[in-house]
């Protein structure tokens, strides 16, 4: 059989498109080397729990379109992403706003709070900062990056933060008003039945297979001036997308790029109903391994009679393991750049997502992307 696309992803951005593809009457297959659609929004049920098994995600946007189109694939619950960091044996409330400072120095107005950060950053004279931390301190004084910044950052990254460059901070969100609300977008919620509900929506109609890799499926082979896409079973496809990772993709022929990685730990409490009162809770401190414990049944505000962790533990990312974001930098870059090049030459293959596009994106961006290149393909 002859399929106008074979797509390589079974996250937003590649079930989004092959979506589209599939409501305009093109002939789509995709595929995912994980044995589940839905990527790293998966959510599994737990004791009646829809568990993230691969971190917290929080759908939120400003765009109205595109709010309106998740909602065709899932009714969202109400909830409100307010994070608490724990620093020791202290509890403060992010983003940096009102309630934090309050608890911090014991300020009352943003004028108070405004002056003591304004001290701060004047005591330490720094002019011209050098690294991360002198960026950071610059931007939010010593208190707030002593507390909240420095510990759960170097964990992020796995170096002390003197050795970051202080571009990766370009301004910490200091709020003078009393909101924990993390994001400032108009619409936010999450599936009331989960991501891949969501995601199986979305897939409704489309051939999907599952536990397959690009690489041990398909062949590509130039024939007649022109790229012949095939796999084992003797299909072809005119066209790829592909949402792994593009150096991957070009089996690493210029070097790796590098990525950040992540591992979760998760544990049933069947003699717990409520662990720590939040959906989630960073430790900012970096003698603690992990940076945030997650309860999911509070994304969904549930009444089992247990519940459901996860301790997300960052990583540096090596070959075989699971990509989760890009380091974006000037190194890696200027590396994607040249392999951006080779994929001109490859003009049957899209590169779409994070890894294919090699660019941090929040959920509603990547749908937007995928949403962009489907109206180009007509």
């Amino acid at each position: 059989m002859n399929y106008d696309y074979l797509i390589v992803g079974a996250g937003l951005y590649g079930s989004a498109f092959a979506h589209e593809m599939h409501e305009k009457g093109r002939r789509v297959r995709l595929i995912d080397k994980r044995s589940h659609i839905a990527g790293n929004i998966y959510t599994e049920e737990v004791e009646g729990i829809p568990v993230h098994r691969y971190g917290a995600h929080i759908f939120h946007t400003s765009d109205r379109q595109i709010w309106d189109y998740v909602n065709q694939f899932a009714e969202f619950n109400h909830y409100i992403n307010s994070p608490v960091a724990r620093w020791r044996d202290e509890l403060y409330n992010l983003p940096f706003n009102m309630n934090t400072f309050n608890k911090m120095w014991g300020v009352v107005t943003p004028q108070e709070a405004k002056a003591k950060i304004a001290e701060q950053i004047a005591d330490l004279g720094i002019t011209e900062p050098q690294n991360l931390e002198e960026q950071a301190l610059s931007l939010v004084g010593r208190d707030v990056y002593e507390k909240l910044v420095k510990g759960y950052t170097e964990k992020q990254w796995g170096r002390d933060c003197k050795e970051l460059p202080a571009f990766i901070i370009k301004r910490l969100p200091l709020r003078f008003i009393y909101d924990n609300n993390y994001f400032n977008d108009r619409y936010q919620g999450i599936p009331v039945e989960g991501y891949t509900a969501m995601v199986e929506a979305m897939l409704r109609g489309v051939e999907v297979k599952t536990d397959t890799d690009y690489r041990d499926f398909v062949t590509e082979e130039e024939q007649d001036g022109r790229i012949l896409v095939h796999d084992s079973e003797g299909n072809t496809y005119d066209k790829v997308v592909y949402t792994g990772m593009i150096d991957e993709y070009f089996d690493f022929s210029l070097g790796h790029l590098e990525y950040r990685s992540l591992r979760f730990e998760t544990e049933t409490l069947t003699d717990c109903d409520n662990y720590q009162g939040n959906a989630v809770v960073n430790y900012t401190e970096r003698e603690i391994p992990y940076t945030r414990v997650i309860e999911h049944k509070h994304f969904v505000f549930g009444k089992q009679p247990c519940t459901v962790i996860t301790r997300e533990y960052p990583a540096a990312w090596r070959e075989g393991e699971e990509p989760y974001y890009p380091v974006n930098n000037e190194k890696n870059d200027a590396l994607f750049a040249k392999y951006q090049a080779l994929a001109k030459k490859r003009p049957h293959v899209i590169f779409g997502g994070r890894l294919g596009q090699y660019r941090y994106y929040d959920m509603d961006q990547v749908i937007a992307e995928a949403l962009k290149k489907a109206k180009q393909e007509g």
